[in-house]
């Protein structure tokens, strides 16, 4: 492991959370030119998730960063002139395709690895490559259908062959088609350029560790880690060659890494006021959340429903650079409607007001409705708010 200097910068709590909301795309004007693209290649992963609410998450990310871009043009500018592919990085994400190469040590990693949760069937994996070079693209439907039974994870053996070649790095998933991931052969949906595995681990470990401290703006090991699900003792083998420099910062207790680069500007400019998806990189990793926001975030969608405190799919408010609050939405015709409420206080009523009213026109909805605040005394300058926004 290399010998760290000691930190050169000391950040405040509050300068190191502007230099997150900066690095995330959260603070000062945004990069409309750049739109979608600019968003992906900007945080380094775009996490999906199957739950849909009032979008998919990773049409969220970009609309909660840029405003009411139309969905149809996220998807196509993930999906079309082969500028991302899907792979596992923090979980299932969209990654920027000239970071192919960089994956290379998972990819070996998977190839070794000697135990698996799903019997792939002799001749299946073969089978599937094969189709997929003469017919290809495919979904797994069209490749013989993807489940034995109706049971979630009862993988056929077609299904299990396409996501194991997924993670060899054979196929590719080249778009969603109705949710339904369509696969190719990596040798025509990657560029040739780009087709290799020819980096070393340690390599790719370090672009991924300066990636994630980038996207991050500063952070401790375990959220450069969690970033793209790196093993700890893998962002200590390269974080000293990496590129980021060592900081501390006030109130944190651990050692920081910062992207150089953002410490040259002290970060300025207009902050978002929005929806967050609960899968949105900016509050990926709990304990960081807690540490620069002091807000403590969980997704309750798999939690049983009596248990829950705050609702199936709680999407925090994030107004004036701080979390002021969350909301539980759903979608009854052309009205969104705010299942459950929580605001910090009353001077959080506005700001919610307002990212519930530019959510709602983004999804085509012409109302909005409050079900529970769950302060009632906070029920009343919300829904104040929210007719005035409406009117």
């Amino acid at each position: 492991m290399t010998t760290l200097p000691p930190p050169a910068t000391e950040l405040s709590a509050d300068e190191a959370r502007r230099l997150a909301l900066r690095a995330q795309g959260f603070l000062g004007a945004p990069d409309r030119r750049a739109g979608v693209r600019g968003v992906l290649r900007h945080l380094g992963a775009v996490q999906l998730d199957t739950i849909s609410v009032l979008a998919r998450s990773h049409e969220l990310v970009p609309y909660a960063r840029l405003g009411a871009v139309g969905r149809r043009t996220v998807d196509d500018a993930y999906w079309t002139d082969t500028h991302a592919f899907e792979y596992w990085s923090h979980a299932a994400c969209i990654l920027p395709i000239e970071e192919w190469p960089h994956f290379a040590f998972r990819r070996r990693a998977y190839r070794n690895r000697p135990h698996w949760n799903h019997h792939l069937p002799d001749g299946d994996y073969d089978r599937v490559v094969k189709q997929l070079r003469t017919e290809g693209p495919l979904t797994a439907t069209d490749l013989g259908g993807a489940k034995k039974t109706s049971e979630w994870w009862d993988w056929s053996g077609t299904k299990v062959a396409v996501e194991r070649a997924l993670m060899y790095g054979e196929v590719v998933c080249v778009e969603r088609r109705g949710w339904k991931r369509v696969y190719d052969l990596a040798e025509r949906a990657v560029p040739a350029a780009l087709l290799h595995d020819d980096l070393d681990d340690t390599e790719c470990l370090r672009r991924l560790v300066r990636l994630a401290g980038q996207s991050l703006g500063v952070g401790t090991r375990a959220d450069i880690a969690d970033y793209h699900r790196l093993k700890a003792e893998q962002v200590d083998a390269v974080i000293g060659d990496s590129g980021l420099v060592p900081v501390t910062v006030q109130g944190w207790g651990r050692p920081a890494w910062a992207d150089p680069a953002a410490l040259e500007t002290p970060p300025r400019g207009r902050h978002r006021t929005t929806l967050l998806s609960p899968f949105d990189s900016l509050i990926w990793e709990r304990a960081r959340t807690e540490r620069i926001f002091g807000f403590t975030h969980r997704l309750e969608a798999y939690v049983p429903k009596q248990k829950r405190v705050h609702g199936y799919f709680a999407m925090p408010v994030l107004a004036g650079g701080r979390l002021v609050g969350r909301v539980d939405p759903a979608r009854e015709g052309r009205t969104l409607v705010a299942k459950q409420v929580t605001l910090a206080g009353r001077k959080a009523a506005p700001a919610v007001a307002q990212a519930l009213v530019e959510a709602a026109s983004w999804v085509d909805c012409t109302d909005v409705r409050v079900e529970r605040v769950e302060t009632p005394e906070l029920r009343e300058p919300l829904t104040r708010e929210l007719a005035r926004l409406l009117a």
